[in-house]
């Protein structure tokens, strides 16, 4: 089943409260696979996420770590994967991949196309845009574009 969000333009602050909206009521287990360029808005979608599923403290982007795990509440796992410096797909094995997405968990996957060919069939690809990114315009705007794609039988995702 495919079915499509957006796209709707959201500043940061609602595309925090999104996140944090889908983090506290995604059934579980959900894949979300975040793309979009650098500053597009995915590590900030995703701490929300975890805000939202219940995680507290300091939520730092996994880039030089490649995974955080965060326990959330109603005994849910947030995993946060950042696969930005992965040189090839099967670097994913030794981060644990064929565990996630089987528990109570919501995986969070930034830089997804590292890994294509290993997501799984139901999932979520949120796409982050920053209008007028790649035509010059060097807008400073913090509004982006977001559209979310639902793959296979993804759980459901509230509307930003």
């Amino acid at each position: 089943m495919m079915s499509e969000l957006g796209p709707v333009p959201l500043n940061e602050l609602q595309l925090t409260a999104w996140g944090e909206r889908v983090g506290a009521l995604i059934d579980v287990p959900a894949v979300l696979a975040l793309r979009g360029e650098l500053g597009a808005g995915k590590s900030v979608f995703a701490r929300a996420v975890a805000r939202g599923a219940g995680v507290h403290g300091p939520l730092p982007s996994p880039t030089f770590n490649l995974v955080f795990v965060y326990q959330g509440a109603r005994g849910v796992d947030v995993y946060h994967l950042d696969l930005y410096r992965l040189e090839h797909s099967a670097e994913v094995w030794e981060l644990g991949w064929r565990e996630l997405g089987d528990g109570p968990e919501i995986v969070l996957i930034e830089w997804p196309e590292r890994a294509e060919a290993l997501l799984p069939e139901d999932r979520w690809d949120i796409y982050l845009e920053k209008p007028g990114s790649g035509s010059g315009s060097g807008s400073d705007s913090d509004v982006r574009v977001v559209r979310a794609v639902r793959r296979g039988e993804a759980p459901e995702l509230p509307r930003p």
